[in-house]
């Protein structure tokens, strides 16, 4: 049978483990993945007791006491703390999800947070977003609608604003593009899920009139058609949305275009 092991300088080590120095009636252990570039070390697992009644209910909570008890090196992103903006997006026991809306009640055992998966870590749990968000910049995410110039709104009818809905809530997390296997085997020239449902997003507004502009940019044998309806982006979009059945109606606009 084949072997395969990961590069030496990939292999996670055990890291340290943080304890409290004094007792505590409810301790979860939570393992958060380090890696600092400014040293040559291997990343490693560090082990961190942490107290749920002295801190919020959440995993990012959880991430928060650690910074301001055992380590104030931990690097993660945070912001809205209400599962608005994305930025806390990471691996938790091996599902993509938002730190500020996992329960750490309801993970059994202890808990394990690692960065997005497939993704070049800058430090800790942070990743490099810069080509996901150039991609989504690549189908040029605004209105476009050269025909109909106005000083007021832009009004829809209840039927047309209809259709945004699914698409339109997207925080760009990247945590169904990051469970993609097609993401993470064509990430160069593939879109993934999440930049194809804010494609969908404006080929479907009624105020827009480049709907033929926009597909032909997306017709391509990999920009689109790498997506082979594995459906892990829709089991990991934490705001419930369906990515995959975006995709499906590009391509039948696309045939349709034919």
């Amino acid at each position: 049978m084949a072997a395969f092991l990961l590069p030496k300088a990939s292999r996670i080590k055990k890291g340290m483990t943080y304890s409290f120095s004094n007792q505590h009636d409810r301790v979860i252990p939570v393992k958060v993945y380090r890696w600092n570039p400014d040293d040559d070390s291997n990343p490693r697992l560090d082990t961190f007791d942490v107290d749920p009644d002295e801190c919020g209910p959440m995993v990012l909570d959880a991430l928060i006491s650690i910074k301001s008890c055992h380590d104030s090196s931990l690097t993660f992103r945070r912001s809205c703390r209400e599962g608005i903006c994305g930025s806390c997006s990471m691996n938790i026991n091996g599902v993509n999800q938002l730190a500020c809306t996992t329960s750490m009640v309801e993970l059994s055992g202890e808990i394990r947070v690692y960065p997005l998966p497939h993704m070049e870590v800058i430090k800790d749990l942070v990743v490099d977003l810069t080509h996901f968000y150039s991609q989504y910049a690549s189908i040029e995410p605004w209105l476009k609608n050269a025909n109909q110039k106005t000083d007021g709104e832009r009004r829809q009818s209840i039927e047309d604003r209809a259709k945004l809905d699914g698409a339109e809530e997207c925080i760009m997390c990247a945590c169904c593009s990051t469970s993609c296997p097609s993401y993470w085997w064509n990430p160069e020239r593939y879109l993934g899920p999440a930049v194809l449902l804010q494609a969908y997003r404006w080929l479907v507004d009624s105020r827009d009139n480049a709907k033929n502009e926009r597909l032909d940019q997306l017709e391509d044998s990999f920009r689109l058609y790498r997506c082979h309806t594995i459906m892990n982006c829709t089991n990991a979009c934490p705001k419930g949305l369906n990515p995959a059945k975006a995709i499906g109606e590009i391509k039948k606009m696309l045939l349709y275009k034919r």
